[in-house]
């Protein structure tokens, strides 16, 4: 807030009680005062004399501030080291408080319904084996995750238990009373909620799953998986479509997948082979380019792997797919870490290179039913009639809207005997161009049209609407 004031000229002096209530850093503090410079801004310290302008007052000021640094970092330390010992002890110091506790008086107190939760949890993955089957059951069972109470008062809560804090629930050691630090393990001050031969199960049984998945995914043609992510940050996992025999192979998000359409990135479906293509030769070339730019003092030479699926593995970290570019992080990786996520691979790894792919997703050859590609006449007698009924419904359903004879797609469901969701589906049929009528009245859209999958994506423009049927 105070740099965006100065940066629009709102300010002509800054005062302060003492320097290090602006920064307790010295590269920080160097910054804002090429900034204060550059836009006319004078500083001053109300309980310290010293004059820029000089030598003098220059050396003066960067002393106070190497001491509030210094002040600073000794702080830190000492929190750190206090934090430490607590956890050495087994002492809960603050933080999220996990599923199944309360605090009371800074201390961990069980609580039993929340407690009988944690294990049904446990008990459950033994049972099933999936932590993606243990999360779609408790939403059928209408079990939420508990809401978080923040700094402010206000609470947060999800709509469902994910697999990502699932996860995190099954891997939580805090549950047979330890506490975690740094790698150490240590006797926590908290009762346990669960026996440790359940725990000990579930560990061997996701351990188990870790290894089955790592030879799932070496063998799998899904080369991306695990590495490729939409532009709001959900993974894109692997699928697929058989039609006529053929396999299809896709990158799908996880948004999509769990039913979480509100946070889908803006590309949510890509072809598998595709995006595969477009991401080794960007990869193999940058290897290339970076061999051939290389120091010739350099004693280290990058090999480019001859498989594919090794040079994924070994040099590609991170893929994110976005409208118009495919932007991919490459890592120089000397181990196999695939069973690490993401962020660790990329701190794990050597150098980084960040590159960018120009690309737009193809227009799908067909989707749900309907082709897109130059009109042909054979569009079916029977899907002919089925647009056309639906077209004339939409069209009459709307006049009772605008001419006052209905006043809701509700009152419209009633009185056909539909469901409301259903009127809204067709309504869009209402504002379809002219021209694609006329072409499905005289049988002249490409073959295979169907009612849904006429209104799927159906741009609100006539022009782009007969442009996507090949009737521009």
């Amino acid at each position: 807030m105070l740099l965006e004031r100065v940066r629009a000229k709102k300010l002509d002096i800054i005062v302060v009680y003492k320097v290090d209530r602006l920064t307790r850093s010295l590269a920080d503090f160097a910054k804002l005062v090429e900034i204060f410079d550059e836009h006319d801004v004078s500083f001053v310290s109300v309980t310290q004399s010293f004059n820029t302008t000089s030598s003098m007052g220059r050396l003066t000021l960067n002393v106070l501030l190497s001491f509030a640094q210094f002040e600073r970092e000794v702080i830190g330390e000492r929190v750190r080291d206090k934090i430490a010992a607590s956890k050495r002890k087994g002492i809960w110091v603050g933080g999220p408080i996990p599923l199944g506790y309360r605090s009371v008086g800074k201390k961990l107190e069980i609580v039993p319904e929340e407690a009988a939760l944690v294990r049904k949890i446990f008990e459950n993955y033994l049972r099933r084996g999936s932590i993606g089957e243990l999360a779609a059951a408790l939403e059928r069972e209408g079990v939420r995750p508990k809401p978080r109470v923040l700094a402010s008062g206000a609470t947060i809560a999800a709509p469902r238990y994910m697999v990502g804090p699932l996860a995190h629930i099954l891997k939580n050691r805090f549950y047979i009373g330890d506490v975690a630090y740094r790698g150490e393990i240590h006797k926590g001050e908290h009762a346990p909620i669960l026996e440790r031969e359940l725990f000990d199960a579930v560990q061997a049984k996701l351990a188990e799953r870790a290894v089955r998945r790592k030879i799932r995914r070496s063998r799998s043609p899904a080369l991306l998986s695990g590495r490729i992510f939409d532009d709001r940050g959900n993974p894109m996992s692997p699928s697929h479509a058989n039609k006529k025999g053929v396999r299809y192979r896709y990158y799908v998000s996880q948004a999509i997948l769990q039913n979480r359409k509100s946070e889908v990135g803006s590309v949510s479906r890509v072809s598998g082979p595709d995006i595969e293509t477009i991401v080794i030769e960007a990869a193999r070339q940058a290897i290339a380019d970076r061999e051939t730019n290389k120091a010739p003092s350099s004693t280290v030479a990058i090999a480019s792997p001859d498989s594919d699926r090794d040079l994924i593995a070994h040099h590609v970290a991170h893929i994110v797919l976005r409208p118009r570019a495919v932007e991919i992080t490459l890592s120089d990786r000397r181990d196999d870490r695939d069973d690490r996520d993401d962020a660790s691979q990329i701190a794990a790894g050597g150098e980084q290179q960040f590159i960018s792919v120009t690309w737009s997703p193809p227009v799908a050859l067909r989707r749900k039913g309907i082709l897109h590609q130059p009109a042909s006449r054979d569009l079916d007698p029977r899907d002919r009639e089925a647009l056309l009924t639906a077209i004339a419904k939409a069209r009459s359903w709307m006049d009772d809207l605008i001419d006052g004879r209905a006043h809701s797609s509700e009152e419209i469901a009633e009185r056909e005997q539909k469901v409301a969701r259903h009127i809204r589906f067709l309504a869009p049929l209402a504002f379809l161009s002219p021209r694609i009528v006329d072409a499905i009245a005289n049988g002249d859209l490409p073959a295979g049209g169907t009612v849904s999958g006429l209104l799927r994506s159906l741009p609100h423009s006539w022009a782009e609407q007969e442009q996507l049927f090949g009737l521009r």
